[in-house]
């Protein structure tokens, strides 16, 4: 035998790395690329590797463990594959995502009767089940209101703020108005007038950090003035709800039908205000119809406090979104909005307009909550939204996420027979119901969130329709398809369809073919 081949392999068995203190002489004989892979995806689920990470060029690892650079890129090959590194160009080989089947043990004794969940579906996560979810890892994220955050206008930012700052003075960087830069306030105004049909005055427009805090201050100045009890739809937002109950509200739930809120069980119960979405309900889909806004407005004209959230107005694929109820009673509406699921949540940039009576205590809420929001990105978004960039970029997300509503919408006709697709082409979201205890869609005693936890199992994000349930409702999920490519889509999709065949499997299947509501 050759001696210097002999030495190589010699070496090779003692041969360690600093990265993960890897010992390639530990690795069995003939499995050394299960060996490595399985010390990355160890190092990966247990933290040591934290998603964004960059793992060592194959060639820079197999120099150090005096292994072929074919056996490190195996290895990197098979963890790209179960979705938890990617490739990413010059920048390498990245952690992408842990490993979903990796799940923490509950920290609470499991009680008689209640599944023993852990993670995001467990009884109270700290934090609320929804930022949970948010945070769990996955391959497919069909979670509801997450934009396609790929999609931002990097470049038009840039330049825009580029621009912001040339012409900024020194002065210009100190505290600013809690009420909003004058500049945003404005081209807020002119951006509603063009889109929504309100017309208003800058001075009547207060910036806020998202609809998250419209609510909160909201909820502060209307207890101020004896307003406790305030109405919600059923289904609706599970974070308004607890938005609105952190804010010391009572939440009453009032149903949601085809036609919007049941303006009737509204007007019947003791709530003294409203929190809606009637341009595009959450998580219904539907659009609040004409007669039960006349409904409303008559309520709110006789001393009911509307709040509106204009959730998803701008994206609508098939017709021009209907009126805002603040155009129509801008003396008895609190209108809110963001940019939120037009350009990203990180953003925490939006608006509130509520009737003069209440303006001064929103803005004097509002600057003891925070003395307002950084005034760069206000002025940036400004200028966007005054050049025309902000519209032209609603424009081409629109193509998009159409695109991926109707991979969606074929999905479910495919994969998930027997479910009901609920709500208007808009949005970025969609609901559909298993309907019936035990009936065409679902086995008897389906429970959504047990379905929602298997999907993220498999790596799919979901959520199920019950938690945005007060009162019993049929099963579901709220599925958003704005963050993922059409492939995408189809896959989580299938992994759900997986799911739910397993499920009839075991207690009984319904009968097949998709509907749509």
């Amino acid at each position: 035998m050759d001696r210097s081949k002999e030495s190589a392999i010699q070496g090779s068995e003692t041969a360690g790395s600093d990265f993960l203190q890897l010992d390639i002489g530990r690795a069995p004989a003939g499995g050394r690329t299960d060996w490595l892979a399985d010390r990355l995806r160890a190092a990966i689920a247990d933290g040591t590797l934290a998603v964004g990470s960059r793992l060592p060029a194959s060639r820079v690892l197999a120099a150090e463990l005096r292994v072929s650079r074919g056996l490190v890129t195996e290895a990197y090959q098979r963890l790209a594959e179960t979705g938890q590194v990617a490739g990413r160009g010059r920048a390498g080989t990245v952690v992408v995502a842990a490993p979903v089947t990796e799940r923490p043990a509950p920290s609470r004794p499991a009680r008689p009767g209640v599944p023993d969940r852990a993670g995001p579906f467990a009884p109270g996560p700290r934090g609320g089940p929804v930022d949970a979810l948010r945070a769990a890892p996955c391959r497919i994220d069909l979670s509801p209101g997450a934009p396609d955050l790929t999609a931002f206008p990097r470049t038009a930012w840039l330049q825009a703020e580029r621009r912001v700052l040339a012409e900024l003075t020194p002065a210009d960087f100190g505290y600013g108005n809690p009420q909003g830069a004058p500049a945003l306030r404005e081209a807020i105004v002119g951006w509603l007038a063009l889109n929504r049909g309100i017309r208003a005055a800058p001075d009547e427009v207060v910036v806020v950090a998202g609809v998250a805090q419209a609510l909160g201050l909201l909820a502060q100045v209307l207890r101020a003035e004896g307003v406790r009890r305030v109405a919600v739809e059923d289904p609706g937002s599970l974070g308004a709800r607890q938005q609105l109950e952190h804010g010391g509200m009572r939440v009453l739930p009032v149903p949601v039908d085809e036609g919007g809120i049941d303006t009737a069980a509204l007007a019947a119960g003791p709530a003294q205000a409203v929190v809606l979405t009637p341009a595009h309900q959450f998580p219904t889909g539907v659009v609040l119809d004409g007669e039960r806004r006349r409904e409303l407005l008559g309520w709110a004209a006789a001393g009911g406090v509307v709040i509106e959230d204009d959730y998803d107005a701008e994206h609508r694929y098939d017709r021009a979104p209907v009126p805002a109820l603040r155009a129509l009673l801008p003396e008895a509406v609190c209108y809110t909005g963001s940019v939120s699921k037009l350009l990203a949540p990180a953003l925490r940039l939006g608006w509130l307009l509520v009737p003069p009576r209440r303006l001064d205590a929103v803005i004097e809420a509002k600057r003891y909550a925070d003395l307002g929001n950084p005034v760069l990105a206000q002025l940036v978004l400004a200028r966007l939204m005054a050049s025309g960039e902000l519209e032209r970029h609603l424009r081409f997300v629109r193509r998009r996420h159409r695109a991926r509503r109707d991979a969606m919408l074929r999905a479910i006709a495919a994969e998930l027979p027997g479910a009901r697709v609920h709500g208007a082409a808009a949005g970025l979201h969609l609901m559909v119901t298993f309907e019936g205890a035990g009936g065409p869609g679902a086995p008897a005693g389906f429970d959504d969130t047990a379905l929602a936890e298997a999907a993220l199992d498999l790596g799919v994000k979901a959520h199920p329709l019950s938690w945005h349930r007060m009162t019993p409702g049929a099963p579901g999920l709220v599925l958003g398809y704005a963050a993922g490519t059409a492939g995408e889509i189809e896959e989580g999709v299938a992994v759900i369809g997986a799911v739910l065949r397993g499920v009839r499997g075991r207690r009984g299947a319904g009968p097949a073919g998709a509907r749509r509501a």
